[in-house]
């Protein structure tokens, strides 16, 4: 993923270190060219983002920080066709999303986008299994046998799959949001503070899951956290402060990236 300023040399994360990133294509899946965010008119008006281009590569972990405010989860957003920039573009598997009705966007995220929420949004109603098929579901699709069973066993649930959500515990349903955003194979998965709702130890399995997704499967995926620990997985780690990338670090320790929040937040 390529952003200004330039990316500087940073060590291996101290966390998952016996995690190597695959080697990835150059092609970047995402692009965003000069996004521009405003909420509100007049004195009242909001910039959450002024002016952010950023390349995101294939099959590649990228990590967004900053402070409360400073644009993360809108830039996530418009990334991922939910919100719309008020100026700026962004072009998703070569297609520009500026240029598409709402229902062409629908589809284009539909093959192109998996996301994972901080709390879980899973259907109460369906059992795990339906929850993790319910993209390929709603495309009339059937999942790939095969991937679905070896992605079922990277995830631990083979053997929950009939249990409903009320009878899972949070990991446990974070596992199948993980798993449901997978299933479809997209180009890109967005994943908004993955563990901001679990304890320290399921939160650690979580980050695990999502790394191994890029390393066995090849998937790109961008994720939006607070946690250092979380970050020191990313290939790249992006902070934003003000509606601006003002950092852009490549692989990094916990302690690093705690040292850039503690630059960025001292500002």
């Amino acid at each position: 993923m390529n952003a200004h300023p330039a990316p500087e040399d940073a060590k291996m994360s101290e966390t998952l270190t016996a995690s190597q990133p695959t080697t990835t294509s150059s092609t970047p899946v995402v692009s965003a060219h000069d996004l521009a965010r405003r909420y509100g008119e007049g004195e009242t008006a909001v910039d959450a983002l002024r002016g952010v281009s950023l390349d995101v590569d294939a099959g590649n972990l990228t990590a967004i920080m900053g402070p409360s405010g400073s644009g993360k989860s809108t830039l996530m957003h418009i990334l991922a066709a939910l919100d719309r920039p008020t100026s700026g573009s962004v072009d998703i598997a070569g297609t520009r999303l500026g240029q598409l009705s709402d229902t062409e966007v629908t589809k284009l995220r539909r093959k192109h986008i998996g996301f994972v929420f901080q709390f879980f949004n899973l259907l109460p109603m369906l059992s795990a299994e339906e929850n993790i098929v319910l993209p390929l579901s709603i495309a009339g699709r059937k999942p790939d046998r095969e991937f679905f069973d070896d992605l079922i066993e990277r995830v631990g649930l083979g053997e929950r799959l009939r249990h409903r959500p009320s009878e899972l515990s949070g990991g446990q349903q974070q596992r199948v949001a993980v798993a449901r955003a997978l299933v479809s194979r997209p180009t890109v998965v967005f994943a908004d503070e993955p563990t901001g709702n679990l304890d320290s130890r399921t939160g650690g399995e979580i980050l695990e899951l999502l790394r191994e997704s890029v390393q066995r499967y090849g998937q790109t995926l961008v994720m939006v956290t607070h946690e250092a620990r979380a970050a020191a997985i990313a290939d790249r780690v992006l902070f934003l402060a003000d509606g601006l990338i003002v950092r852009d670090l490549g692989r990094s320790t916990q302690s690093e990236v705690l040292a850039a929040m503690e630059e960025l937040t001292a500002r």
